[in-house]
């Protein structure tokens, strides 16, 4: 299993580190020629989603990572992750990959002063949350699953094969979010 992690901005680092922590290799995506390789998921991490949204554009990217999406591999995107797979972004005309069925609520839990950990229930299972400038969903679309909510605001989903969280699990030690999407990506692999 190869995963590759969008490293245009943001942090993908600590990504890396988790998944080398469960013996998945990955590699970082920096230009259009590293999404060439095969990768069996991909990564969005979180950063300045307008930034990574106008740098997978100028870069070439953007396209290629909708054709990803299209065929099924598995995507998880994180914070700006997920603000850059949402259809739509409350108060802007313009999304960036637009490819979920959610509306996203951009700094919703508060500035960089108003970041917090809790503990929360993540697809059935505790686990430790790190909300950083983090957005939440304000809508979904049928075909999505909420995995979590967070003082009464939806802080992860899923569509289909890909994965959004509104908090950094690669800010913890706690690995669950992670092994929920290498499940994902084994059973796109296994159904191939």
């Amino acid at each position: 299993m190869n995963i590759g992690i969008l490293a245009v901005q943001g942090a993908f680092t600590e990504h890396k580190k988790i998944l080398e922590k469960l013996g998945v290799a990955s590699f970082e995506i920096r230009q259009k020629s590293d999404l060439d390789r095969q990768t069996d998921g991909i990564i969005i991490p979180g950063g300045e989603s307008t930034v990574m949204g106008k740098l997978t554009e100028e870069l070439g990217m953007k396209e290629i990572l909708l054709g990803y999406i299209k065929s099924g591999i598995p995507i998880f995107g994180t914070c700006a992750g997920m603000i850059l797979l949402a259809d739509k972004i409350e108060g802007e005309e313009k999304a960036h990959l637009a490819s979920m069925d959610i509306t996203v609520v951009r700094n919703a839990y508060g500035r960089q002063l108003g970041s917090f950990e809790t503990v929360s229930e993540f697809a059935g299972r505790p686990v430790k949350m790190v909300f950083i400038r983090a957005p939440y969903v304000s809508r979904t679309g049928e075909n999505v699953k909420i995995l979590s909510t967070v003082d009464g605001k939806i802080a992860a989903v899923r569509q289909g094969n890909m994965l959004a969280t509104a908090f950094h699990p690669e800010l913890t030690d706690d690995a669950s979010v992670h092994e929920y999407f290498i499940g994902m990506i084994r059973d796109f692999s296994n159904n191939k």
